[in-house]
């Protein structure tokens, strides 16, 4: 029953028109989710960890407007892989994101995200 459940998922992220499903932060969460599970419980782990992420992203859609106002600071550097869902460890600064102050940002190992800024949870990595 869980390959079948496994191949499912599968199929269904291959039929996924590949240029929406990439913009968005329901795809960078299964993304994300799917590598941190991977590295956690194999294969079976990615599926789990992908579908947890998806569902992570589709709750905090970004606006563009917000994406666009992130500005490229300097980076700071932290030894934790940095993933949506993920707190940012308390020793990075959280910016306000211009225009938008109901977001906050970092810029973290040369990577732009977004922050829920209650959690420190990572809600968007931008590329």
């Amino acid at each position: 029953m869980n390959n079948r459940l496994a191949v499912s998922l599968i199929a269904a992220s291959l039929l996924t028109s590949g240029a929406a499903f990439a913009q968005s932060t329901t795809a960078q969460g299964a993304a994300d989710g799917a590598a941190a599970g991977a590295e956690v419980g194999g294969p079976v782990g990615a599926i789990v960890g992908g579908t947890v992420g998806a569902a992570l992203g589709a709750a905090v859609e970004i606006p563009n407007a917000v994406i666009n106002s992130v500005p490229r600071d300097r980076s700071v550097v932290v030894r934790e892989r940095v993933v949506v869902g993920e707190p940012l460890p308390p020793t990075v600064e959280l910016r306000t994101v211009p225009r938008h102050t109901e977001y906050r940002y970092a810029v973290v190992n040369d990577r732009r995200v977004i922050v829920e800024p209650r959690t420190r949870r990572v809600v968007r990595i931008l590329d």
